[in-house]
């Protein structure tokens, strides 16, 4: 029997101290054995989670409409050809009608371009097939056509349903639990309230008999927010004056005529806004026509009155150069009182808030007018056209539109001022220049009156038919214009036809990429949650990193055998890597104590079922086949093992020698293997403890080691009794075993615990039941397993596992 020394206890203090002093920093750190032990335990449940996402996928991209989108490009881009026919410098210029692009996207989206769209395309009533997992729009391929009155109609927005029972006979229904009735294909029926006529398609066969069909009729104000939920105007590049005209549909088809017959109706819509202002100009001109056309008539009139009561033509030399300055004063005045009419006019339409845009295209002809009025008049004509466009886009009485009508009146005010400096210009001129004339005329009425009327007449005559030909020539200048003037956008890009393989919604490319790295996030949230609640040991790194005293070995699963309790299984298999991690523990035991031919060998765990009698003898008997003497003595006396492990009997044993009821000699018991023998642990006695601590165990140490060469000693676990420690402080070789995917980390701290408080020197780890993949460093990875049932406690032999304990077994 082994005695320790002071100085062996001084050299382990020392050792203890070292290893307190030295920073734990494996705590913290990743133990990439037990991830990567973890991760090959879940990789079925990651593939069952990817494999969910990607179902989910599937199921979303099965049970959801394709949506489609068709788009087309414009370009705001007024073009005249008024500057080709050479007339840019008759002063013409044509209203192009382009305000804003903002405005230009308001006016597609504005009632105006509904209205119109809602007349060129069949969007008031929808046909629909009815399916079992998608219902379907039958857009332009409807088997059948509906007709009914809108003046009594009142099943607006609801599925009307239509099943064919023959080809020429149907039953319809309001919602799938509606009442049937018959009706006749082609008859006019009566339908809430309204007539409804169900006429057959160019499309119907015999096929259509026996399917469901459904309509709705869209009220205007559904229609209306369709149209407005799926039209997306947006521009483009500011700087090019280009919109992108797009609309969403679950049809490709029905989005790609949307698209075409908005950019219909809005080309018809500007075509009509670019043609406004030279009709205005036009009007204007063939007003003054008119006029002057009367008036000419009336000085034609006059001279051929005259010529037939004088019969003459002749003027007196004498009278030659007043008459000529009578004539051009008498021009400039037409020509004053021709401004002082056009100013009176433009003041009533100023007044009357009237379009002024044909006023400035007849005052630019003018060259003598004042420019400041002009330019103003210009700016009022902007504003008018600018609040004719608002009005017609905007919906309500909105800050932008107070403000514009503030500036329209401050324009006008403006306006009237000048023309009261203008006309009381023109009235001065006209004074002067009826002073003058009255000089003139009293040198002319010295001469023979019939002359100086024949004079005046022809006079005023001359200057009609000037002004006449004037606006004459204007107007067919404008008429040319008119002709020449296209509308102020072009199509740059026309609808496309949306790829039936490639919606924009749903993507199934990022819909299968979504459910895929969703499965595989879950899937490494899965393998880091079981990480986290990894508390047991896993593989001899993990224990290395959490224990100081140095691991012996690993025993490799075992699964040959189910066994209820731990066997002998050595001497069945000699050659078994089971076998030879043993002997590599018999090996590493010599190097512990290589100078003792005799040595007391403890094996003890934390808690019943890591495997301690398991080891304690096939450790026994893997010794006894290298020759020498072994006895395995039982001191787990609470719940003893050895003797149905090595197929002995109870009756005597340890608590009967230790109380002298039998000797040794009398408890000693054979085994199949020739030296192993095993003294069992006899009847349970009421005070294990003190046996233990009793001389008379000294006693049977001292017999025993006379007797054989390795006594090993199964003892009580030490997280449970205090036997173990006891015990372990008489042998020379304390083992302690850790059984993998059982034993608790936490258990670890109590074996270095174990080793200061009671200056165990040699105390060694053995980690058992390990598979293949976690045996690092040991070369024993064949992947054995054995079954013994050890029990989960130390006294209860089988404990019933709660839902808590399967549910917290899937993440671990």
């Amino acid at each position: 029997m082994s005695v320790k020394t002071v100085n062996d206890l001084d050299e382990l203090d020392h050792r203890l101290g070292g290893v307190e002093d030295e920073e734990d920093d494996g705590g913290t750190s990743i133990d990439f054995v037990t991830l990567l032990h973890v991760v090959r335990r879940s990789i079925p449940w990651v593939l069952l989670l990817v494999l969910l996402g990607g179902s989910a996928s599937y199921l979303y991209l099965r049970y959801t409409k394709k949506v489609y989108e068709s788009s087309s490009t414009i370009k705001l881009d007024e073009q005249s050809e008024a500057g080709v026919l050479g007339l840019e410098n008759n002063g013409l210029t044509v209203e192009s009608g382009v305000g804003k692009l903002q405005g230009e996207v308001d006016l597609i989206k504005s009632n105006i371009v509904y209205e119109r769209l809602k007349k060129t395309m069949p969007l008031q009533v929808s046909y629909h097939v009815e399916a079992r997992v998608l219902d379907a729009e039958l857009y332009k391929d409807s088997p059948f056509e509906v007709s009914y009155d809108s003046t009594n109609f009142d099943v607006y927005d609801q599925k009307i349903y239509v099943k064919f029972e023959s080809p020429s006979k149907f039953d319809v229904y309001v919602g799938e639990e509606g009442s049937h009735t018959s009706h006749i294909v082609g008859v006019p029926f009566k339908f809430s309230g309204s007539t409804l006529t169900v006429n057959p398609s160019s499309s119907f066969t015999t096929s259509n008999v026996g399917e469901t069909y459904y309509f709705i009729v869209h009220s205007n104000q559904a229609l209306k927010g369709y149209i407005d939920n799926n039209l997306t105007t947006a521009i483009l590049n500011p700087e090019s004056k280009t919109i992108q005209i797009s609309f969403k549909d679950f049809n490709r088809y029905k989005a790609h005529d949307i698209v075409n017959n908005i950019d219909a109706v809005y080309l018809q819509h500007k075509i009509e806004r670019s043609n406004q202002a030279s009709r205005q100009t036009l009007s204007f001109l063939n007003d003054q026509l008119k006029e002057t056309e009367d008036s000419l008539r009336k000085a034609e009139n006059d001279i051929e009155r005259f010529v037939r009561q004088t019969k003459s033509y002749d003027i007196k030399s004498n009278l030659q150069e007043a008459l000529g300055q009578v004539q051009e004063l008498e021009k400039e005045k037409l020509e004053l009182r021709f401004q002082l009419s056009l100013l009176n006019t433009i003041q009533a339409k100023v007044q009357r808030n009237e379009d002024l845009g044909m006023v400035v295209s007849g005052l630019q002809g003018q060259g003598n007018q004042d420019p400041e009025l002009a330019e103003q008049l210009t700016e009022l004509s902007d504003l008018q056209a600018r609040l004719r466009t608002v009005r017609l886009t905007s919906r309500g009485n909105t800050t932008a539109d107070n403000a514009l009508e503030e500036k329209l009146a401050f324009s006008q005010n403006r306006i009237a001022g000048i023309l009261n400096s203008s006309r009381a210009l023109v009235q001065t001129k006209i004074q002067n220049i009826d002073r003058n004339q009255s000089e003139l005329t009293g040198k002319i009425l010295q001469a023979p009156s019939q002359e100086t009327e024949r004079a005046r007449l022809e006079r005023i005559f001359g200057l009609y038919e000037s002004f006449f030909t004037q606006i004459l020539n204007k107007r067919v200048e404008y008429g040319i214009a008119m002709a020449g003037t296209t509308p102020d956008f072009q199509i740059l890009s026309p609808a496309n036809l949306p790829d039936e393989s490639s919606p924009i919604s749903p993507n199934r490319l990022i819909i299968y990429a979504i459910g895929i790295a969703g499965g595989l996030f879950l899937g490494v949230g899965l393998i880091a949650t079981r990480y986290l609640m990894h508390d047991t040991v896993t593989n001899v790194r993990e224990l290395e990193r959490n224990i100081s005293v140095p691991v012996l070995g690993v025993v490799p699963s075992y699964d040959k055998q189910k066994m209820p309790f731990s066997k002998l299984v050595v001497n069945h298999n000699p050659k078994s890597a089971l076998s030879e991690s043993i002997r590599s523990i018999r090996t590493n035991l010599e190097f512990m104590s290589a100078s003792k031919k005799k040595r007391i060998i403890s094996v003890t765990s934390t808690i019943s079922g890591e495997g301690k009698t398991f080891v304690a003898v096939n450790l026994g008997g893997i010794i006894s086949m290298s020759g020498l003497k072994v006895v395995v003595l039982d001191l787990d006396m609470r719940k003893p093992k050895v003797h149905i492990a090595l197929d002995g009997d109870n009756s005597k044993g340890m608590s009967t020698i230790l109380i002298d009821k039998h000797t040794v000699f009398e408890s000693v018991q054979k085994t199949s293997i020739i030296d192993l023998d095993f003294i069992s642990a006899g009847p349970m006695p009421p005070n294990p403890s003190e046996l233990i601590m009793s001389s008379r165990f000294d006693a049977v140490l001292e017999e025993l080691y006379q007797l054989y060469d390795i006594i090993l000693i199964d003892s009580p676990p030490v997280g449970l009794v205090t036997d173990g420690v006891l015990i372990m402080r008489k042998a020379d070789i304390p083992l302690y075993i850790i059984r993998a995917n059982y034993s608790k980390k936490a258990f670890l701290k109590g074996i270095d615990k174990v080793v200061r408080t009671n200056h165990l020197s040699n105390m060694a780890a053995i980690l058992n039941d390990v598979s293949g993949a976690n045996m690092y460093g040991y070369g024993y990875g064949y992947g054995y397993g054995y079954g013994y049932g050890y029990g989960q406690g130390y006294y209860d032999e089988e404990v019933k596992p709660t839902f808590g304990s399967k549910l917290k077994s899937i993440f671990k």
